[in-house]
């Protein structure tokens, strides 16, 4: 299947206080948190263009490689996905955090799978501890862990579904947080593919000191 992928690098990383976007952080072995993300998709045949949304002002920290692509992302999540939406051109699009750089082949190989049987598919993992929903401090509700899914990238869809889904979104006020979300909120199935517990977004420097 041919897919473009649009890596989401527009964010400013304050919760790791390095003072520069977290994505360019660099790893002992050179390469950065961006580099690790995007790895698999230049590797990949079926991927067809990276391209990665970011501010202007980063442009210069990117090393270009063949079938990559710049352009400046928005505001919020939802503007940049949909700046990066607008320059495919695949059947398929695949939507990345560039905060994810421990994404697996074979994770992304189901995620692929799926697509070619279903409108739109995302990775996820159960969730393993207990989940309460709080209101004010005190424990409001304890829900079903078993029907509890942690959503993770990438999301995928088939292009003109998930072009046409954002269009819709930016209609309305809601705080959409992934692609799922969007795609739910205009009834679209979102088929879950089981993902690895190691594809954690870096968010806090404890999440860099393991590797």
């Amino acid at each position: 299947m041919q897919y473009d992928a649009v890596i989401v690098a527009s964010g400013s990383g304050s919760r790791l206080s390095l003072g520069y976007n977290k994505v360019f952080y660099r790893f002992k072995d050179g390469e950065t948190i961006l580099d690790k993300a995007i790895h698999l998709f230049l590797e990949d045949d079926d991927c067809q263009k990276v391209i990665v949304v970011t501010k202007p002002d980063d442009f210069v920290k990117v090393e270009l490689r063949p079938k990559m692509q710049l352009t400046k992302g928005g505001d919020t999540r939802q503007k940049s996905v949909y700046a990066g939406l607008k320059l495919t051109a695949s059947p398929y699009v695949l939507v990345h955090d560039a905060a994810r750089p421990y994404l697996d082949i074979a994770d992304l190989k189901a995620l692929k799978d799926t697509l070619q049987k279903e409108d739109a598919a995302i990775l996820a993992v159960k969730a393993k501890d207990t989940i309460k929903t709080v209101r004010d401090g005190y424990i409001q509700k304890t829900l079903d862990r078993n029907n509890i899914y942690l959503a993770q990238t990438p999301q995928g869809a088939k292009s003109h579904i998930l072009k046409a889904a954002y269009e819709k979104a930016l209609n309305t006020d809601i705080p959409f947080t992934d692609e799922a979300s969007i795609l739910e909120y205009c009834g679209i199935a979102v088929k879950i593919v089981d993902g690895n517990y190691r594809n954690i977004k870096i968010t806090y420097k404890e999440d860099l000191d393991d590797f």
